[in-house]
């Protein structure tokens, strides 16, 4: 056993993950503390206005709506940042190469299982495929030049109809063209997806399709995203 006692990494602080928080999104949103402010003060003026307007309106009742107003337009401040940090950190990482895997990972919830690893991948051209399995079935996405993606894409979609047969298989590709999806609605898009397998079957595709996968440590990570630098911080 080492003689070294090892010292636990000390967590930053509400304030300290708050002020990350901002500067991180007010790199992209440059008008974000003028909005911060306007909704904050919009906070205070409905509860002065509700202490005015409802009896008893005495001076107490002001100053007690106030405050309330005050913390409720606190509360609407942190919650349109987080959101306004999201979409910074979608604007930051679109078109780069990982982003795709980087928001399958964080953005699907409990009921999809995804990787940041992508299932293909060209090492040239850094085309990859990523894949998703769900109560929707399975989902397939494509990164990088649409031409170029298709042998990846139907070699991946064999694999998956020749263990699963029968579960519905959707193809999707990230990018701004036609038929193509957004990375910011990347997760909104799969998640949106009809309920068509139970959580049984969904769990002998994953089970049945990592079977016949390939190596995860075969296949380099799309250099591009680096996720500390590219998730949005939140505060705890």
């Amino acid at each position: 056993m080492s003689s070294r006692s090892t010292v636990p990494e000390k967590r930053p602080g509400f304030f300290s993950q708050l002020r990350t928080l901002y500067t991180f999104t007010q790199k992209e949103f440059r008008w974000l503390p003028f909005l911060l402010a306007g909704v904050l003060l919009l906070g205070v003026a409905a509860g002065v206005s509700a202490g005015l307007f409802i009896p008893p309106a005495a001076v107490w009742s002001v100053i007690l709506w106030g405050i309330t107003g005050l913390m409720l337009g606190v509360l609407a401040s942190l919650m349109t940042m987080t959101r306004l940090s999201t979409n910074a950190m979608y604007r930051r990482i679109d078109g780069m190469p990982g982003a795709t895997g980087h928001v399958m990972s964080t953005s699907l919830g409990r009921k999809w299982q995804s990787s940041e690893m992508p299932v293909g991948i060209n090492p040239k051209t850094q085309e990859a495929v990523y894949r998703a399995v769900g109560r929707g079935g399975v989902v397939i996405v494509g990164e990088g030049a649409r031409g170029r993606l298709t042998r990846l894409i139907n070699d991946e979609k064999m694999k998956v109809q020749r263990v699963a047969s029968g579960v519905p298989v959707t193809v999707l590709y990230v990018g701004h063209g036609d038929d193509e999806v957004t990375i910011a609605k990347l997760a909104p898009t799969i998640k949106s997806l009809p309920k068509s397998i139970d959580r049984t079957t969904m769990a002998a595709v994953i089970k049945r399709i990592d079977s016949v996968s390939q190596s995860v440590t075969s296949l380099p990570i799309p250099k591009g995203v680096d996720p500390t630098k590219a998730r949005a911080p939140r505060p705890r």
